[in-house]
């Protein structure tokens, strides 16, 4: 791991708060002088018997913020004579903390003898949401993005992710681990200020587990890897190829569901962040630097592209039946168009796109550079 700086300090809530700065920062010290309330959640999960999937209850999240005016930006520093942020410092380069709205969290009294089911009923599975959400602030700029941060600040949040992924991993609840970033209030993100989130799940989410049943299935049929034999056909076809590096294999799924999709995918058996080795993370930031840019200037007229950038680990318990890869995709299908998923999507999970994977790459690659 490159030799970030690392400065543990809890805020006034009991939350942990976390700097990564380069060496020679000087020392963070400031407190959070808000005063806040202990946080205590409540979050719950019940299985839906007809998909056997978990679904999560979190009500102490319906009055979180939503989109503040500027002056009450959550994620700024904490500038002297201005409202206090979830930042106590006045500056920083990479600061992960506990979300104070949390889908799921370890900051919750659960009854040793809680009843597992929903009204006594035997069918209707329910448990504590143990895990831990963080966000992650990459840039102290309201107005910027991640595109546009530095190589070297890409680099070092690689190495955040790295970091937090190992720690993630290593609490006895998690089963998964998913860092994200949603760009746009078009996908619906409730702060202005960018920035990504790491949510830890105590199950294996359904994409997670479908992509290791799928993996598990074809190396038992063909006694090889999947995700080897999904570099190998788009290497071969080439038609859907941004990038092939000595790394990475940078592509449109042959079957991507979203009008804007692009996948990087580790060429070597990597499960997750904490496991790439310091190359693989410099040529990551490199494909980093490049991509999201190119989706920048995906459509005619929109400067900042909404998306969300989900990358996807394999599950903690079992590494092998997953592999790192970028899922980067937009719900935008044209110019200010949204795509909604109506229907077949929402109601059947059949998705219809309006255009080809072959078109969205060879639109991606005009601007890959």
């Amino acid at each position: 791991m490159t030799n970030l700086k690392i400065t543990r300090t809890t805020l006034s809530d009991g939350r942990e708060l976390i700097y990564f700065d380069q060496p020679g920062t000087p020392d963070r010290t400031a407190p959070d002088e808000r005063g806040l309330p202990r946080v205590e959640t409540d979050s719950w999960m019940r299985r839906d018997p007809l998909t056997g999937e978990w679904a999560i209850y979190a009500a102490h999240r319906q009055n979180r913020t939503f989109l503040p005016p500027a002056n009450e930006d959550p994620l700024a520093p904490t500038l002297p004579g201005q409202k206090p942020s979830e930042i106590p410092e006045a500056n920083y380069q990479v600061v992960v903390f506990e979300n104070r709205f949390p889908s799921l969290s370890m900051h919750q009294s659960v009854a040793v003898d809680y009843d597992p089911r929903v009204d006594g009923e035997d069918l209707f599975e329910r448990a504590p949401a143990l895990a831990r959400c963080e966000v992650v602030c990459f840039t102290p700029d309201a107005d910027g993005s991640f595109k546009d941060l530095p190589l070297e600040r890409k680099r070092a949040l690689i190495d955040v992710w790295a970091h937090r992924t190992a720690e993630f991993s290593a609490i006895d609840e998690v089963k998964a681990v998913f860092p994200f970033e949603n760009r746009g209030e078009e996908i619906g993100v409730t702060l202005h200020h960018p920035h990504g989130q790491i949510y830890s799940y105590p199950f294996v989410p359904p994409r997670t587990a479908a992509i290791a049943q799928r993996a598990g299935e074809h190396r038992e049929a063909h006694g090889t890897e999947l995700f080897d034999d999904i570099i190998g056909a788009e290497q071969r076809a080439a038609t859907r190829v941004i990038e092939d590096s000595e790394h990475f294999c940078v592509f449109t799924p042959a079957a991507a569901k979203w009008p804007l999709e692009v996948m990087v995918m580790a060429k070597r058996a990597v499960p997750d962040f904490a496991a790439l080795t310091e190359k693989e993370k410099d040529d990551l930031a490199r494909i980093c630097h490049k991509l999201f840019a190119a989706v920048d200037h995906f459509f005619e007229g929109v400067d900042r592209t909404p998306y969300i950038a989900a990358w996807n680990q394999a599950p903690v318990d079992t590494p092998a039946d997953g592999r790192f890869h970028l899922q980067l995709f937009s719900l935008m299908r044209s110019p200010n168009r949204m795509k909604f998923l109506a229907g077949s999507e929402s109601g059947m999970g059949a998705w219809i796109n309006d255009t080809t994977p072959e078109t969205i790459a060879a639109t991606i690659k005009e601007h890959y550079a």
